[in-house]
């Protein structure tokens, strides 16, 4: 098993007791398949996104529902297609058009898989803000993953580019 594999074997296993239905059930591996940044894949990403979530809460000792955070920050980015490589299909929008419109596509593919609380969705809906100015998150949990995922984008294309 490779130092990557291990990572996410751990990872997995600390989020399992919150998660198990995602890492069980719906397209979830499907995001293995797909690049997010530099050599990262979608599925490793959006894995990244829930232990720094976690781990900035805590640290914050900020009072959060730990199982809709990771949750949340699982489906974040459940849109199951490479951004790199095509078109949003569904609206002919060119791929420069992927920060805006993925949470909708990954919203409407995560309620077809698996069912989400109101905070999921806000989660996953909200995630990308300041880029999409009018969707302002307004529960922990979606502030949490909001920070996180910038963090999470900026070690994976630090990390790509250095090692």
């Amino acid at each position: 098993m490779t130092e990557r594999e291990q990572k996410y074997f751990k990872l997995e296993k600390k989020m399992r007791p919150y998660a198990a239905r995602i890492f069980d059930g719906g397209r979830f591996d499907e995001m293995d398949k797909n690049i997010q940044h530099g050599k990262t894949t979608t599925k490793q990403h959006v894995m990244n996104v829930a232990d720094i979530s976690m781990k900035l809460g805590d640290a914050l000792h900020i009072q959060y529902s730990k199982g809709e955070l990771v949750r949340g920050a699982l489906l974040h980015d459940y849109f199951l297609y490479d951004w790199h490589e095509r078109a949003n299909e569904e609206n002919g929008r060119p791929k420069s058009f992927h920060g805006f419109l993925h949470t909708d596509i990954a919203l409407k593919n995560a309620e077809e898989d698996y069912y989400l609380s109101k905070r999921e969705r806000e989660i996953i809906k909200n995630h990308m803000w300041p880029l999409t100015i009018t969707r302002v998150p307004t529960c922990r949990e979606a502030w949490l993953v909001v920070a996180a995922d910038k963090m999470a984008t900026i070690s994976e294309f630090f990390v790509d580019i250095f090692s």
